[in-house]
């Protein structure tokens, strides 16, 4: 076992988030935290990173365990370049490289520089560490990112990026992830499991994408009232295992219960039978009922209701050649379609291309560049914000919601303030705190609450899931699908938007937005070129900055001998050698992940992962010789 927890407490204040939990992690684990939104996954996430320390319980580490810890918060504006940020992730010797890296690309140096210079070289000997600059240099390949870009010039997503490459360079045995995909994109989210999957350590990530955690967990730990449970199986496993657990909970409570209510009347029957009562009896009906008031019922489930206004026109917008400029980058080019009533509309594309703002040009609260946008009749427009800014962070959710009313009307019927914050999960105590106290799933829930309070035949939802549980999410796709009205949503949760859209709107870069039928899986198959590269190679070569004539210089590649015999008929010969490879790499990785594997004795689970280790380093290296050898091969 790498890591694991014994009969661990932690309360706040009254709350118990850990009741005497226990938790184990093998090597190349991948094991996903679930749970309700302040259920105490974050509290149990830094107890096994050592930043918070258990009340009771034992914390148990392998000796000379390296845990490295991707934060769910991500740091604001820093003047330093992403190279020096990543590079922090090696510890104290971070510090050497980014000196090494800075000074070394200098011409003349100053006597202090050289000292300076001098004393990281020295340190860099004396710890063995001169590969540590290419670990750098990989992890900023491996994530696609410019090392010479200033940290804080980037957006969210990228900084998530940058603090994942930090977090990977340093090969840690134990991986820790809080929510890595929020606000990360698509393509983002898909380059991160491809990581993770050839991450060689033990992984655990706390998510709510569903479709994240389908692809990488082979086990799951849920975190309910206090209780943590392992299911293996991975998120399917999970499903399965905790339906029929919920099941059996609430069959074995109605049989107590019903044992409890006999007890109740046993022990108010007449005096005579007082007289003759079983002393063991009474202190056994004691016991159950302290148990009865022990019990932690099950969390409700949001009862989100959607109010709905009168039906608009059948054509809800028709879009002529519409183009859309943002400081020089063309976001649409001459777009053209039409919305008609009912349909679901799901719009992809990566962080930046430009999706809320072609949004907002289609509603009309942005003048567009060219073209004409005629929107129907009878609109009743519903707008979730992504950046969760309309609130006054004073004001209560009862203030929010009520606007000094005590009741609202939803489907004219009256409905209480606090009734209707209640199906959000809003206790009373808490529809009372200011907004700035609010959880980001609490802000969230309550956004939706101010939305689906108001009438509405046109919802546009712009990134509504973040920070959403998975029971509140389920619900909400539900509502979402039995909505009569037109709903255009702006979404990086794949599985979400398979469960709704009808329609999928792809931006595909230089302004050409696709349009497809159906869900994210529906576009996979159909789409014909990959618009995430295209798009990311955009993004990347504007933000890189332009190499001097010297750099360029240093840059330009020799020109390619010709292949030798021998080489040509390795060339020839390495793609059935790589597709062998992976044919038995997915056969030890799939054995690895069946819950059995982990019932087998120690030294035998620890041989088939020494030799997936060697056969990913064989097949790396052999991709590596491919591509050296078709480089060599070109005219």
């Amino acid at each position: 076992m790498l890591l694991g927890l014994k009969g661990v407490r932690y309360r706040i204040g009254a709350t118990v988030l850990l009741d005497g939990v226990e938790f184990s992690l093998e090597e190349r684990e991948r094991v996903a935290l679930v749970g309700r939104n302040g259920a105490g996954k974050s509290t149990l996430f830094r107890i096994l990173s050592g930043e918070w320390q258990a009340e009771e319980g034992q914390v148990i580490r392998r000796d000379g365990l390296t845990v490295s810890c991707l934060e769910q918060a991500v740091p604001h504006a820093q003047d330093a370049l992403v190279y020096d940020i990543v590079a922090m992730g090696l510890g104290e010797l971070g510090e050497a490289v980014c000196t090494v890296q800075r000074l070394s690309a200098e011409g003349q140096l100053s006597a202090q520089d050289q000292q300076s210079l001098d004393r990281a070289h020295h340190a860099l000997e004396a710890a063995h560490g001169w590969h540590l600059s290419s670990e750098v240099d990989q992890a900023l390949s491996r994530m696609k990112l410019d090392g010479r870009v200033s940290f804080g010039s980037l957006s969210g997503g990228m900084k998530r990026k940058v603090m994942l490459a930090r977090a990977l360079v340093s090969n840690p045995d134990v991986l820790m992830l809080d929510e890595p995909t929020n606000h990360l994109d698509i393509p983002s989210i898909e380059l991160l499991e491809e990581q993770i999957r050839q991450f060689r350590g033990a992984v655990i990530f706390v998510s709510h994408d569903r479709a994240f955690m389908r692809k990488l967990a082979t086990r799951v730990y849920d975190l309910d009232r206090g209780q943590l449970k392992s299911w293996s199986g991975g998120y399917e496993g999970f499903l399965k295992g905790k339906a029929e657990f919920l099941a059996a909970e609430e069959k074995n409570n109605a049989l107590f219960d019903k044992k409890l209510a006999e007890e109740e009347v046993w022990i108010r029957r007449g005096i005579e039978a007082r007289r003759t009562r079983n002393e063991g009896r009474v202190r056994a009906l004691i016991d159950m009922r302290r148990q009865f008031a022990e019990r932690r019922q099950v969390v409700g489930t949001a009862k989100v209701q959607v109010q709905e206004a009168e039906r608009s026109g059948k054509v809800v917008a028709e879009i002529t050649d519409l183009t859309v400029q943002l400081g020089g980058l063309t976001l649409l080019r001459q777009f053209s379609n039409v919305i008609l009533r009912g349909e679901k509309i799901a719009v992809l594309g990566p962080n930046g291309v430009g999706k809320t703002t072609a949004l907002r040009a289609i509603l009309g609260d942005l003048k567009a560049d060219q073209g004409l946008v005629k929107l129907g009749t009878k609109l009743e427009v519903a707008y979730f914000d992504q950046l969760r800014n309309q609130f006054n962070e004073q004001d209560t959710a009862v203030d929010i919601i009520g606007a000094g009313k005590e009741f609202i009307t939803l489907n004219g019927q009256p409905r209480h303030v606090m009734g209707y914050l209640q199906d959000f999960l809003f206790t009373p105590d808490r529809a009372r705190q200011p907004v700035r106290s609010l959880s980001g799933g609490e802000r969230a829930r309550l956004l939706l609450a101010q939305l689906f309070a108001t009438p509405s035949n046109l919802m546009v939802l712009d990134e509504p899931t973040n920070d959403l549980d998975i029971e509140t999410l389920e619900l909400l796709e539900e509502r979402l699908v039995a909505y009569e009205g037109t709903l255009i949503v702006v979404s990086h949760d794949r599985e979400f938007v398979d469960r709704i859209a009808t329609r999928c709107w792809v931006f595909e870069g230089q302004g050409q937005v696709g349009d497809y039928v159906g869900g994210y899986e529906d576009w996979l198959r159909t789409r014909t070129v990959d618009p995430w590269l295209a798009v990311g190679q955009a993004a990347q070569a504007s933000a890189a900055p332009a190499p001097s004539a010297a750099q360029a210089q240093s840059v330009s590649p020799a020109k390619p001998k010709k292949l030798g015999y021998k080489e040509q008929r390795e060339l020839e010969a390495l793609p059935a050698r790589i597709e062998q490879l992976e044919t038995e790499q997915a056969a030890l990785v799939a054995a690895i992940s069946d819950p059995g594997f982990y019932q087998q004795p120690a030294a035998q689970m620890n041989a088939t992962q020494q030799k997936l280790a060697a056969l990913e380093a064989e097949l790396e290296q052999a991709y590596a010789r491919w591509t050296e050898l078709e480089e060599k091969a070109q005219p």
